[in-house]
């Protein structure tokens, strides 16, 4: 029977480093994210990716969980839009003691509260991500509704989501030129959460992992899982000081 989630396994002979949990975003399937699994699973990280399922997101991780033998930690769950919301709004609600309670959680393109009015098909994927291989990659995939990616996101989920107080460090991602997102509630996000990063990715649009500097954000997002290994989670090792490019 085929997997309905995406896998992505460590090279053969590497020590699991930990386990990233990933919940794709509206309309998207985990075709969506091969890319971005195989650069977490290249630098050993063990990754699962799971289709949307807000109303039953914890039963869909505690199965994600079940179903992979020999788990190792750190513990991330990430969501991508709409998925980072419903991770959002999950972990804003402690259960210590679930399967899938995680060590920490990356958000990535968490949407705002305007809705989205697409005007066809081209306007769906240029609100997601200028990247020709992706635009190709939705377009490409038959159990993609058109539509679907500008459906509208419930306020009730992005209200959890956004008043959220977790303890877990937090990884924000988010493009300068999303048009889906809202930086004054990603920054009000940021200021109510104990530990947290709050990234910004230059010229990225609402897809942040998928846009054309999606090596980058999966390197941002590498370095965020060693750090919560090193247990100095959010402590970075380089610092930029000043930099003309």
């Amino acid at each position: 029977m085929t997997s309905h989630y995406g896998d992505f396994a460590a090279p053969e002979g590497l020590r699991v480093r930990g386990t990233v949990l990933v919940v794709a975003g509206r309309g998207e399937t985990p075709a969506s994210y091969g890319r971005f699994g195989a650069r977490l699973a290249a630098d050993a990280y063990r990754v699962r990716v799971l289709p949307l399922a807000p109303s039953r997101l914890a039963e869909s991780l505690t199965d994600a969980v079940v179903g992979i033998p020999d788990l190792v930690r750190p513990l991330v769950l990430a969501g991508a839009d709409a998925g980072a919301a419903a991770v959002g709004a999950l972990v804003a609600k402690p259960s210590p003691g679930a399967a899938w309670w995680p060590d920490a959680v990356v958000l990535a393109g968490l949407p705002g509260y305007d809705a989205q009015h697409a005007g066809g098909w081209d306007d769906e994927l240029d609100a997601r991500t200028q990247c020709p291989v992706h635009r190709g990659v939705l377009t490409g995939d038959a159990s993609l509704q058109r539509g679907a990616l500008a459906e509208t996101v419930p306020a009730a989920l992005l209200d959890a989501a956004y008043g959220s107080t977790a303890e877990q460090p937090h990884l924000l991602l988010v493009g300068d030129a999303d048009p889906l997102a809202s930086r004054a509630d990603l920054a009000r996000l940021a200021k109510s959460l104990p530990a947290v990063g709050l990234c910004v990715v230059r010229g990225a649009h609402h897809d942040v992992l998928n846009d054309l500097q999606h090596r980058s954000v999966a390197a941002q997002v590498v370095a965020f899982l060693e750090a919560l290994r090193g247990g100095t989670p959010l402590t970075p090792v380089v610092h930029v000081e000043s930099s003309s490019w």
